[in-house]
């Protein structure tokens, strides 16, 4: 079986996912092309040399309808042989491209792809694709679907997880966010936004407050509980009758921000690297999917992490950094009291994560992965785990080592 190595990855800034964000006037379409044309010059690329373009993307309609992986390395300009996918896992979907990419490349079926993914959350807003788990009132009272947010303060509650815990998670974030950027560390894959003119449009993250404090965000009233008022509560104490009641810990400054972004990271074969002259920074060591249940929907990533652990034949304790996506605080948490690291931050996110720099959800599974290699190389360390938490009720996890 081949190896899956892992060539290069890049990505645009996170712009605020609202109408004056940075980033509103610039479609997924162009953010793909900004990526892909970095992509060619930054490797010298020879696109026809491309078996498959996988795209994530977790709103498919408007701006990001009709397979915009596809109509992204035509726009580009990209060899006209160069076929393209859209992949959709909810926030498991840039992660999730990745994999199969590595999967299709290990099979020996292509031997180079570019895999990552876009949400442009400012003009396709969440939700935008709807869906039968959410509109179907049926289909929901069969799954007990309740908003995310509730699933975030019910993990906070069986978990006995305080406000102040939680907005401890979001501090962190911020801090060390902030000093990520004022220290250059997210610069070598960040592929600033410019204009027709070359102007740049935004050239780093925007969502970030690195001034945050536990005392501006115990300000901060919880977003989630006149949700569950109006019967979202009920529904998860259906399930979850060990609980009185869901303690609402979670709001805007602990839970994951709505941002604009995209991220591709190039993989291929050994042979096919050596082939075009490129230098592999790490190959896919194995990746794993979980299925749970979709009330308390966010509890994937320890399990799929567990799970991606015993394919590679490796221990917690050989892994050197984490990327959880903080979709909300509590997940992390969670995570680290299931994987025996309580109150032990020392290796994960350690540049923040999604609570300061926002989850443009289709693509932050390949942001994380980028993130985590850059890091790897700038500590000089080896072993990298990104895993996420999935809507519906999922994990997904991947582990790098480099080379």
């Amino acid at each position: 079986m081949n190896e899956a190595y892992i060539f290069d990855a890049v990505r645009t800034p996170r712009g605020k996912g609202k109408i004056n964000g940075s980033l509103y006037e610039v479609p997924s379409i162009e953010l793909l092309k900004t990526l892909l044309d970095a992509l060619q010059r930054r490797n010298d690329l020879d696109t026809t040399e491309v078996d498959d373009c996988l795209i994530g993307c977790n709103a498919p309609v408007g701006d990001q309808g009709g397979n915009i992986a596809r109509t992204a390395v035509l726009y580009a300009g990209w060899d006209l042989d160069v076929p393209g996918a859209q992949v959709h896992r909810f926030c498991g979907s840039g992660l999730e491209s990745i994999n199969l990419a590595a999967a299709k490349i290990c099979a020996g079926w292509e031997d180079l792809v570019v895999a990552g993914g876009v949400e442009s959350m400012s003009r396709v807003p969440l939700g935008s694709d709807g869906g039968a788990m959410m509109m179907n009132p049926s289909v929901a009272q069969r799954l007990a679907y309740v908003p995310q947010g509730i699933s975030a303060d019910l993990i906070a509650t069986l978990g006995n997880f305080s406000r102040a815990d939680v907005d401890n998670v979001a501090v962190r974030s911020q801090q060390l966010a902030g000093t990520a950027i004022e220290n250059g560390y997210f610069n070598q894959s960040l592929i600033p936004v410019t204009d027709l003119n070359g102007i740049n449009i935004l050239a780093q993250d925007e969502f970030v407050r690195p001034q945050t404090t536990l005392e501006i965000l115990s300000n901060l009233k919880p977003s989630f509980e006149k949700m569950g008022a109006m019967g979202f509560d009920e529904i998860a104490l259906s399930k979850f009758y060990n609980i009185e009641k869901i303690k609402h810990v979670h709001h805007a400054g602990n839970s994951s921000g709505i941002v604009d972004g995209a991220a591709l990271v190039l993989l291929g074969s050994k042979a096919k690297g050596e082939a075009l002259g490129l230098k592999p920074r790490a190959k896919i060591r194995s990746a794993a999917l979980v299925g749970l249940d979709p009330t308390i929907m966010l509890t994937g990533p320890a399990p799929a992490s567990k799970k991606a652990l015993k394919k590679a034949g490796m221990l917690l304790s050989d892994i050197d950094l984490i990327e959880i996506n903080e979709a909300f605080a509590s997940v992390v948490l969670h995570f680290m009291r299931e994987m025996g690291i309580e109150d032990d931050f020392d290796k994960i996110n350690v540049n923040g994560g999604a609570i300061a720099l926002g989850h443009p959800i289709g693509a932050t599974g390949t942001i994380l992965l980028g993130t985590a290699l850059d890091e790897l190389e700038r500590r000089n360390l080896n072993t990298a785990l990104v895993t996420l938490c999935i809507g519906g009720g999922m994990g997904i996890a991947t582990i790098i080592e480099r080379v």
